[in-house]
């Protein structure tokens, strides 16, 4: 809103003031909104050390088929993985 009572110092005064106001409200609103929820800490890694049974686990092969490590059961393992960054593909 622009006042004409003293020119263009009165219309700067009145623009400010309305600027203020605006600000105000929004540091307001601002304040009363409520902070999201913490989220969850993360599940805890299991840390396994030489000769511990390993946990069941399934991953994807780089033929496409998931390979259980329940399904070779009594067969040596050997689980090599590279990063892929370091292929062509």
């Amino acid at each position: 809103m622009i006042v004409q009572r003293n020119g263009r110092i009165s219309s700067m005064i009145t623009s400010l003031s309305e600027w203020a106001l605006v600000c105000g409200l929004v540091a307001l609103g601002a304040a009363f909104q409520q902070a999201p929820p913490p989220s969850p800490p993360p599940p805890a890694q299991p840390t396994l050390k030489a000769g511990d049974t390993a946990p069941a686990f399934e991953l994807q092969g780089s033929d496409g088929k998931v390979h259980r490590l329940a399904d070779y059961k009594g067969k040596t393992v050997v689980l090599a993985w590279f990063p892929k960054a370091f292929t062509g593909g």
